[in-house]
């Protein structure tokens, strides 16, 4: 396995060099960049390699910049200090986000999960980047945060997002609920299959598949019940009832 390091502080370079080594994995070598220039330069020059563990924030703009000028067609395990940058690192072929310091089990699942990757698309490096691109415009899954940890939930398996004192939470089949990667209820809704979810209010978004029933209420609201109890009545105003009577009527 040929891999690719880009990282501009020589401990960090070193760290991961020290890890990969301890892996058990098969590595021919190791290349390094330690800025955005020198990577397109190397990467311009010469072949792909079969992985980039690529840091975010290099001494000369964010590593974000080197996809604009460069086809990068093989996996990439981005690497940072910064949480920040998360959502934004899913649209650049990334299998994988490692907050700093990396140490072996981290960087052990990463490698693990790119093997994986690697024989199901049967080493077609090609073949993987097309899935990574389309997994994500299909938007399959949305990414959490749970304690200090970031991970993905299925979106067939959310029942309702909410809003509480301007976070997003969702709530999944099993009751369990989650701080959502997201802004606001209006920058997720854009994003939602709206087929399946429904912005029934300024505070909820729920799931067609889990609601049980609905009824009628004075002055032409409606009351919604899901499958989950909730503490509170998801009420559609008498604005959005027409839109949501036209809406649950065509799934």
């Amino acid at each position: 396995m040929k891999v690719l390091i880009i990282e501009d502080e020589k401990p960090a370079y070193e760290n991961l060099v020290e890890e990969l080594m301890q892996t058990e994995e098969n590595i021919q070598s190791i290349s390094s960049c330690s800025s955005v220039d020198e990577s397109i330069k190397w990467l311009s020059e010469n072949q792909q390699p079969d992985l980039i563990l690529m840091d975010i924030q290099l001494s000369d703009g964010l590593s974000f910049n080197i996809f604009k000028s460069c086809n990068i067609s093989c996996p990439v395990i981005f690497t940072t200090a910064f949480d920040k940058y998360l959502t934004q690192a899913f649209d650049y072929n990334s299998i994988d986000y490692l907050l700093k310091p990396i140490g072996q089990h981290k960087l052990r699942t990463a490698i693990r999960k790119y093997k994986n990757l690697q024989n199901h698309f049967v080493n077609n490096h090609t073949a993987l980047f097309d899935y990574l691109n389309n997994h994500d415009k299909k938007k399959s899954r949305i990414i959490v945060k749970k304690g200090l940890e970031f991970q993905t939930v299925k979106l067939e398996d959310v029942v309702y997002f909410f809003t509480e004192h301007k976070l997003v939470f969702l709530v999944d089949k099993d009751n369990r609920k989650y701080l959502a990667d997201k802004n606001n209820l209006s920058d997720l809704e854009e994003e939602l299959d709206k087929n399946v979810f429904y912005r029934a209010n300024r505070k909820y978004i729920i799931n067609a598949n889990f609601i049980k029933r609905f009824k009628p209420l004075e002055r032409s609201k409606i009351s919604v019940e899901l499958l989950l109890q909730l503490n509170e009545e998801i009420i559609v105003s008498q604005e959005n009832a027409a839109s949501f009577k036209k809406w649950i009527s065509e799934l």
